[in-house]
């Protein structure tokens, strides 16, 4: 079989010319298309699915409309999958414009518009459920376009992107866009062995040069500078960096701390970008308080980058974006501030924004209204929202666990904003300078392109049962054979299997060197092997109750008690002063005066020995250790006591060995060995000594090897484990439970399952249900905060104390089969959810539970759909499915009813 690098390459010689459909394609595009996007263009044409990798606003997306238009040609459907709804709203109306509403279609979580069309834009998990219900919408279905594919490493969602490969019919050709990753290759051999010949295109040319500069104070930086024809880091960078090495080191002499990381003045920063002609830029700034207080920064500053014509287009648009808002609504929001900024052509963005506010800034800044944009790292995913420069405000964010560095991967898709395709001659990287910044480290980010890709994947139960549902418990565990993540894992497995056999190798080698000819050498090196560890597990027996008793003997000593320290520096007599306080079973530390008059602390570590006083004198109660007068004096009182006794031989430690009969047996065996008498025997026995090192290292590699084989299908079997114990498997068969768990796509799937088989919330009204409901898909961005969250007295209450207890016994369950899939149900949200659906204001949901905009709007959401999910897979007969539909008809409203296709 062919390797994918022949076939492509056969595939080059023989395709000189554009395909008819390319042919056509081609003419809807005022320009030419690149190498990368005509190769793999040609590439689909001719039946292969295609892996496309390539840099952020490469023009990769051409290659999926060009799978939309084949479809069209051939009178298939192609279904365009995307990470996220904003992304699926973007393509949806770029595709309208171009085949018109009528053959184009949107299913999302919120919208379902012509979901029959030839072509539908989707998120990726809509796909992944109509694979799993066996939806007729499926028919006819000729390509599938998964955009921004690299989503595969997401830790939380990125599984779903491996199901719907997987599980997508054999005849569906696969159109995988990804961002530069360096591991392109071996991604796309794995989308050959599960779909069949795919071609893989890595293109790591940036149609749009990048320039990478650093903004120190006022003044702007090229980060590289060419010498002698070779490119070098800035001289002046350098010097820069060394000069405020040299200032804080003679602070650091003088007694001054090193100065704290002051925030520059962002005003300043637009403005000295204006003045370069480097605007409209983004700002990455790694917190979504710090984007919004830039925009008030340079609101006060008085910065206004807009003409009259652009401020009163500005204004007209927004107010007619946010028409659809009630007034009540946008006076909460902040919305004629909003709109000022905007106007001003500033703006924030990020997640904690509502969604129709995100749309009017991304549309007003790819119009080229909007000048500077402040965003979190957010906007790097996905959104189509290019700038001429891309600032970065510092190297670390904060991970939600520690301030960690920038990677370069993080670095390159930041960065990878910057320069607009057809607009800009190149495109501009602003770090801006800090204390204590490198300017090496920054160039490593620049220059480096290493950004893997990892896969995620693990089976869920919803996973589960619908896969044995589907093709039965051992086609499924095959499928699961197929994951990516099984890829990779056997991939590191062959080094290890590499490294084992020569492990083997080099054992038979160290055996047949340490042969004897007097007898069996192994045997003999066998029992010198059991007579050291048996001599070092007596050690450490003796060694911990001599430890044990040591520190029981120091417990009790007091004030006064004459002592002998049996060796080492300290060794002699001494006077307890203190006999300290034993912590966590430690032994105390005692505060002693020896007889060379000095004060010393002891540990327990000091005693090989059980102690005993020898003598006791009387310490003055006003004593001052740090008197070498009383020290004498002290020390003159001990000698006088102690006289001229013979206190004898101090105690020392037993050698308990030459009483153990094991080690008795073991010597004689040695003895009576007939290699005990070769004159080679300790050489023997160094090749014995490395032999057994080797096997023990040969063993620890055994092991991984076994650990990294069939993991994915191990891990499918422990979770079909629990499904049989708790009855939603029956062997091959799903239960009645495991049907409705089949129906239930949320992290949480088996604690949902199990709340409904419960009854839990079977007397629950509307707003209750949506209280506890949203425990479920809530989880708290804070999770160091101790306090109790706030929720509904009465029925709610007891419902989610109820979930609490099932969750803990799940926990069990799952501990039991070595898992830990399910977290704690989170109700930092339940009393906001609760209040939404009971009618209260936006303005009183919002401030009393300290929430953003947009992330409420966001998590009710996401509670609408595992409702709509709960009213279709609750029992017949349920309350569940009507108070289901209830509160989604109670909380679909306002702000959240809100959704843009424009």
């Amino acid at each position: 079989m062919s390797t994918p690098a022949e076939r492509y390459a056969a595939f080059r010689d023989q395709q000189t010319e554009s395909g008819p459909a390319l042919t056509s394609f081609r003419g809807l595009y005022d320009f030419e298309l690149d190498e990368f996007q005509l190769d793999a263009c040609q590439a689909l044409e001719a039946g292969d699915g295609v892996l496309v990798a390539a840099p952020t606003g490469s023009g990769k997306t051409v290659v999926g409309e060009f799978a939309v238009h084949l479809a069209l040609e051939q009178g298939r459907k192609c279904f365009y999958t995307t990470p996220i709804k904003a992304l699926s709203n973007q393509k949806f109306n770029d595709l309208v414009r171009r085949y018109g509403a009528a053959n184009v279609g949107l299913l999302t979580g919120d919208n379902s518009v012509n979901g029959d069309a030839p072509i539908v834009i989707m998120t990726t998990e809509v796909l992944r459920n109509m694979l799993y219900a066996g939806s007729q919408t499926l028919s006819g279905l000729g390509y599938v376009v998964m955009d921004e594919v690299h989503y595969l490493a997401d830790r939380f969602r990125g599984a779903v992107w491996e199901e719907v490969i997987i599980h997508l019919p054999e005849s569906v050709r696969v159109v995988a866009l990804s961002a530069t990753v360096s591991n392109a290759e071996e991604f796309g051999e794995w989308l050959g062995a599960v779909r069949g010949d795919t071609t893989v295109i890595v293109d790591e040319h940036r149609p749009v040069p990048l320039w990478q500069h650093m903004l120190v104070g006022n003044r702007l930086y090229d980060l590289f500078a060419s010498e002698d024809g070779a490119t070098r880091i800035n001289a002046n960078l350098m010097r820069i960096s060394r000069d405020e090495q040299r200032l804080n080191q003679a602070r650091g002499k003088r007694g001054y701390n090193r100065p704290r990381r002051t925030p520059h003045d962002r005003a300043q920063v637009i403005e000295r970008l204006d003045a370069e002609g480097l605007l409209p830029a983004i700002t990455f700034i790694f917190s979504r308080a710090g984007c919004d207080a830039a925009v008030k920064q340079c609101l006060y500053a008085g910065l206004r980058l807009t003409t009259d014509e652009e401020r009163h287009e500005i204004r007209q648009l927004v107010d007619e974006r946010t028409a659809h808002l009630p007034d009540e609504d946008l006076a909460v929001l902040g919305y004629l501030d909003f709109r000022d900024c905007l106007e001003r052509g500033l703006a924030a963005h990020h997640a904690g924004m509502l969604p129709a506010f995100k749309e009017v800034v991304e549309e007003l800044f790819t119009k080229g209204l909007v000048k500077a944009v402040f965003a979190t790292e957010t906007l790097a995913l996905g959104i189509n929202m290019p700038a001429r420069s891309v600032v970065i405000e510092k190297l670390d964010k904060w991970n939600g666990e520690t301030h960690a560095d920038l990677t370069p991967g993080e670095y390159t898709q930041l960065t990878g904003r910057a320069g607009r395709r057809g607009i800009d001659v190149e495109g501009h990287a602003v770090v801006v300078y800090q204390p204590g910044m490198d300017p090496i480290g920054v160039a490593g980010l620049a220059s480096t392109r290493t950004y893997p890709l990892r896969s995620s994947f693990r089976p869920s139960y919803n996973m589960a049962v619908n896969l044995v549902g589907q093709v039965g418990r051992e086609r499924a565990r095959a499928l699961l054979e197929d994951s990516f993540a099984q890829f990779q894992a056997d991939r590191a497995v062959v080094g290890l299997a590499r490294q084992l056999r020569k492990h083997e190798d080099a054992l038979q080698g160290y055996k047949e060197a340490m042969t004897c000819h007097l007898g069996d050498f192994p045997e003999y090196a066998a029992l010198r092997r059991a007579l050291s560890d048996r001599e070092a597990e007596l050690s450490k027996q003796r060694g911990a109750a001599r430890r044990a008793q040591a520190v029981q003997s120091l417990e009790v000593l007091k004030v006064g008690d004459v002592i002998r320290i049996p060796g080492g520096r300290r060794a002699g007599l001494a006077v307890v002063l203190d006999p300290g306080v034993s912590v966590r079973g430690e032994g105390p530390s005692l505060l002693v005066l020896t007889v060379g008059k000095q004060v010393k602390k002891l540990t327990p570590a000091d005693f090989p020995v059980p102690v005993e006083p020898v003598e006791r004198i009387r310490v003055p109660r006003n004593f001052n250790a740090r008197s070498p007068k009383e020290r004498a004096n002290l020390v003159a009182t001990m000698h006088a006591k102690l006289g001229d006794v013979d206190l004898g031989k101090p105690v020392r430690a037993r050698d308990h060995a030459a009483e153990d009969d094991e080690i008795l047996r073991l010597r004689r065996e040695l003895r009576q060995h007939p290699c005990h008498g070769c004159d080679e025997r300790e050489d023997h026995a160094r090749w014995a000594e490395r032999y057994y090192k080797l096997l023990r290292e040969t063993e620890g590699l055994r092991r991984r090897v076994e650990g990294r084989s069939h993991v994915i299908a191990r891990t499918f079997d422990r979770v079909c484990g629990i499904l049989d114990q708790l009855g939603y498997l029956d062997g091959e068969t799903v239960t009645d439970e495991g049907r409705r768990l089949a129906k239930l796509y949320t992290e949480l799937d088996l604690l949902t399952a199990e709340c409904l088989r419960g009854g839990i919330w079977e007397k629950l009204d509307p707003a209750e249900l949506a209280a506890c409901v949203s425990s479920l898909v809530y989880e708290s961005r804070q999770t160091d905060d101790n306090r109790s969250p706030r929720v509904p007295a009465g029925a709610a209450k007891e419902a989610l104390a109820s979930m609490v207890k099932l969750w803990a016994d799940l926990e069990a369950v799952e501990q039991d089969h070595d898992l830990s899939f399910t977290r704690e149900p989170d109700m930092s949200f339940a009393w906001a959810a609760w209040r939404w659906a009971k009618g209260h204001t936006l303005d009183a949901v919002l401030t009393d539970n300290d929430l953003a905009a947009g992330d409420f709007v966001r998590w009710i959401k996401q509670l609408l759909d595992l409702l709509g999910q709960l009213r279709d897979a609750a029992p017949k007969g349920s309350k569940v499915r009507e108070t289901s539909v209830k509160a989604i008809d109670a909380m679909r409203r306002g702000v959240v009813a809100y959704s843009s296709l424009t």
